[in-house]
């Protein structure tokens, strides 16, 4: 009795252990998952240099007393520009991507002109701008618009002793593209149009002289992202 209850036993084992392999046998390899594609966000701080071009469009009206006004257009002068910016960016979920920056450039934007047998001196030293961005993310490619403040130091002499020099404000708009070479890395090409008020001076005599400058500028930049 005890040996037909062992072999039983045993009869039952060994048919478990055969289930069991044939379960494993038909069995198919588990896949792992998928490792998630990560998305670049241009959200956070900012900050590069930049190197370019830029045009100034200058004029000089003189107004003698009682008499009428010299106009006078000294046309465009170009010249190098160079310096940095900084700024930050958020990505909202829609990919619109919402930012401020603030650049300074020195400048080498001159012209010498003669106007009434007088030579004319009008050059742009420095500038910078404040401005707000608005672009739309294509992951790494950020298009965008740009607008704000802007301010110019503006120096225009003549031989007769009439100057003006000073820091003036206006606006500014424009628009670039940028590309991110790596998750801190970005390249950018930009386009800004500043616009300025003429400056008038008024002389003891009641002669006035009114001159200003609007500067147009194409520049491409660096920027390490935070």
């Amino acid at each position: 009795m005890l040996k037909r209850a062992l072999l039983g036993a045993t009869a039952l084992v060994l048919l478990a252990g055969t289930a069991s392999a044939a379960d494993l046998a038909t069995r198919y390899p588990v896949k792992a998952a998928p490792i998630p594609v990560q998305v670049f966000s241009w959200t956070g701080f900012y900050i590069g240099g930049n190197v370019g071009w830029g045009w100034a469009d200058n004029t000089y009206d003189y107004t003698p007393f009682a008499s009428p006004t010299y106009s006078y257009s000294p046309g465009t002068s170009n010249g190098f520009i160079g310096g940095f910016q900084l700024g930050y960016n958020y990505q909202f979920a829609n990919n619109v991507v919402l930012g401020a920056e603030a650049d300074f450039d020195w400048a080498d934007i001159s012209s010498s002109k003669t106007f009434t047998a007088a030579v004319i001196n009008q050059k742009v030293d420095y500038f910078g701008t404040i401005r707000a961005r608005l672009g739309y993310a294509m992951d790494r490619f950020l298009p965008y618009i740009t607008g704000g403040a802007a301010w110019a130091n503006l120096k225009y002499t003549d031989p007769y002793g009439f100057s003006d020099s000073n820091l003036k404000w206006g606006w500014t708009a424009g628009a670039g593209v940028e590309y991110a070479i790596t998750n801190n890395w970005t390249v950018k090409a930009e386009y800004l149009y500043l616009g300025f008020d003429n400056s008038k001076t008024n002389y003891a005599n009641g002669d006035q002289l009114s001159v200003g400058s609007n500067i147009q500028t194409a520049k491409v930049g660096v920027n390490y992202k935070f």
